[in-house]
């Protein structure tokens, strides 16, 4: 319980994963079940009985299959850097915790 009080084991790793899995999986799923809420609530061009007409519309067929390539491109761009990131930070983490092990390893055998 000391090394946990003087910060010296660390208790990030599991809510390193679980903020990821929060960032990764929650809040893209979120953000598709209320996105109809979100374009009827936020949406700068609105016409008349609830008609939503915005940029998306304005393209044509070919144009749109291209936004959606660009968006699932970018999408799977953002995860992948966001496990980067995460991952850094765990090695950065298991790399404190294996350093700390040696270094009482090392002065337990003096």
């Amino acid at each position: 319980m000391l090394d946990i009080l003087s910060f010296n084991t660390f208790v990030t790793q599991n809510i390193l994963v679980f903020f990821y899995y929060m960032g990764a999986v929650v809040m893209p799923v979120t953000m598709y079940l209320f996105k109809d809420y979100l374009v009827k609530h936020f949406s700068l061009i609105k016409a008349g009985h609830d008609k939503l007409y915005g940029f998306y519309n304005s393209f044509s067929n070919n144009e749109k299959k291209v936004f959606w390539y660009v968006t699932i491109t970018m999408f799977v761009c953002m995860e992948l850097c966001w496990r980067m990131v995460f991952e850094a930070m765990i090695g950065y983490f298991d790399m404190h915790d294996y350093l700390f092990t040696i270094s009482q390893e090392l002065k337990n055998a003096k």
